[in-house]
């Protein structure tokens, strides 16, 4: 079929005997006069009469293929059956490309041209607030702010209502668990030595009766800890040079059951200049510093969660298993309807987003400058327990708190890929040396781990699932991001005036002096509105368009884990009902299957 979706069937017939096929191989030649347009093969089917006699029933054979052929191509070599040696097809000779020395690498291409059409997609591109970027000036009032949230903002009810709860402090912790951003709170039993906290400064803040060392090892102190960003230089956005910290924030589970924060540090160092803001400071001063700690948190929201630990990670699988996986290989099969947009996505981020003049040069405090030092850093700290949503959750200990809602819904939908994966690799691996003897999938493993996963891969049915869990995190964090960034101060892209160094003498509108201009702020908002649009061939999570989902058992695979996945969207929905804020992110019906945003 063409682009325009007009699909016919091609009949070919054979002179003589084919005997028995191995192989098809298909090429796309342009007819003279006639356009050079890509064609979509969904298969081919060789149907021969069983030993030519009378009645007998034409037998089939089926090669599938569900690829788009380019007149370029060499040509493209199709087999049916099991997989088993699988040496003799060809495989993309993708290369890597070092573009950050100590983070994961990725393919070497500059454009989204370079692509296969089978690795692209298209998207809707709204943007708006474009009458405000040549406005290079900071905010006058919070009003002003609110008048141009009431043009951006106003049909979104997550948003309005951030925008009404931004400076409580029980909001400020529901955010850490369930915001755009909730795979950096962590529980903790011992108190950070560069923290300089007293158990009698925090007594006011804790439970009744109880005392801080109490109150640490029954595990309700939680905490923030923004290290990674600790030194990088920031970026100067309209001339004016930004700021960044990398604060502590101490957050303490309360007897309503509400994570709030009771301490922060701005700085990692303490000392006379580096105050701990408490509670009890003047107003002011405590929103300020609870401002500092969501623009750190923005930071490592965009280039660590979501540009590393998604979009890199997600590439480095892709080009692994273009590089290695032969296209019927089982895992290639499984994996590539997760990985396959991710190319398109990172080079045009890399072309845009993250180039000179694209939205980090221009509005965000974390500039060009800043990419390779926190992406090396960040990279160094990445695990493959981290990529994994149970561990991860267990080893922050937020596994079983009640208001942690992305906890619950990670750990609903991890369980039902793993057994879908698990089932899947069952199907072709009986034993563990079957694993060991797949030379390709070995040097699959070899990829990734030589190329940027350096930490200890495991199986690969678990790498698969660290894969899947990306996308658990990834596909919420754009929606997320929009909902929780449109009211600017809840998420602020930069800081204009460094830290504060004394506590004292800070009013609401000084608060404004801090926050980014009105130009760089719309710029950040129209980026994310522009991410947050769908693609428009977007396949909803464990959906799938190859036809060898359609068949036989993997076909009962699929339907067996869409049964669980809708069963948890509808738990979800019953859930968000009675919630005065309901969390839909991790509703499998709104999951994307690939990273396209």
């Amino acid at each position: 079929s063409n682009e325009e979706e007009n699909t016919c069937t091609v009949l070919v017939q054979s002179n003589g005997s084919l005997g028995r096929l191995v192989l098809v191989r298909l090429r796309l030649e342009v007819r003279p006069g006639f356009p050079a347009l890509d064609w979509h093969c969904s298969r081919v089917e060789v149907c021969r009469l069983a030993d030519r006699q009378e009645g007998a029933e034409p037998e089939t054979q089926v090669f599938l293929c569900d690829r788009w052929l380019q007149t370029a191509d060499e040509g493209v070599e199709l087999r049916s059956g099991k997989c088993e040696n699988l040496s003799v097809f060809s495989r993309c000779c993708s290369r890597w490309r070092m573009i950050v020395d100590g983070a994961p690498q990725s393919v070497d291409m500059n454009s989204v041209s370079e692509l296969m059409p089978n690795l692209r997609y298209t998207r809707a591109d709204l943007t708006y607030l474009k009458g405000f970027t040549c406005r290079a000036e900071t905010w006058t009032s919070f009003s002003e702010l609110e008048t141009v949230f009431s043009h951006s903002g106003h049909q979104n009810s997550i948003a309005r209502f951030v925008q009404a709860h931004w400076k409580d402090d029980w909001y400020f912790g529901h955010q850490c668990l369930n915001g755009s951003n909730p795979l950096l709170l962590r529980q903790t039993r011992l108190l950070p030595p560069n923290l300089s906290v007293t158990a009698g400064m925090l007594q006011p803040f804790l439970r009744e009766g109880s005392s801080l060392q109490r109150e640490l090892q029954e595990g309700r102190i939680y905490l923030l800890d923004y290290e990674v960003l600790d030194g990088v230089p920031a970026n100067v956005v309209n001339g004016k040079q930004t700021y960044l910290s990398a604060p502590l924030c101490l957050l303490h589970l309360n007897q309503q059951g509400q994570l709030v924060p009771i301490a922060i540090q701005l700085q990692q160092n303490p000392g006379p200049q580096n105050p701990v803001f408490l509670p009890s400071d003047p107003g002011s001063d405590w929103l300020l510093a609870k401002i500092w700690v969501r623009a750190a948190d923005f930071q490592c929201h965009q280039l660590v969660s979501h540009y590393l630990k998604t979009h890199v990670m997600g590439e480095l699988c892709c080009v692994a298993t273009l590089r290695q996986l032969p296209d019927l290989h089982p895992l290639h099969q499984l994996l590539m309807p997760h990985v396959k947009t991710s190319l398109q996505i990172n080079l045009q981020a890399r072309a845009s987003l993250l180039a000179a003049d694209g939205v980090f040069d221009k509005a965000m405090g974390s500039g060009l400058k800043t990419l390779p030092v926190l992406l090396s850093r960040a990279s160094a700290r990445t695990t493959y327990r981290s990529l994994c949503v149970p561990d991860d959750l267990e080893d922050r200990g937020l596994g079983n708190l009640p208001h942690s809602y992305f906890a619950q819904d990670a750990l609903r939908v991890w369980d039902a890929l793993h057994r879908f994966v698990v089932s899947w690799v069952n199907v072709y691996y009986s034993r563990d040396d079957d694993v060991q003897l797949d030379s390709e999938l070995q040097h699959w493993i070899t990829d990734i781990n030589t190329h940027g996963f350096t930490h200890n891969s495991g199986s690969a049915c678990l790498l698969y699932t660290a894969v899947l869990s990306e996308h658990l995190e990834h596909l919420l964090l754009p929606l997320l991001q929009l909902d929780f960034a449109l009211w600017m101060p809840n998420c602020p892209a930069a800081m204009l005036r460094p830290p504060p160094q004394v506590k004292g003498g800070m009013t609401e509108d000084d608060i404004l002096s801090f926050l980014p201009d009105i130009n760089s702020t719309c710029r950040v908002l129209m980026t994310l509105v522009m991410l947050s649009q769908p693609a428009h061939d977007s396949v909803p999570l464990c959906h799938y368009n190859e036809a060898i989902f359609a068949d036989g058992v993997h076909r009962r695979l699929v339907e067996e884990v869409q049964g669980q996945l809708t069963a948890i969207s509808e738990d979800i929905a019953e859930r968000n009902s009675r919630l005065e804020l309901p969390y839909p992110y991790l509703c499998p019906a709104h999951i994307e299957n690939s990273v396209a945003i």
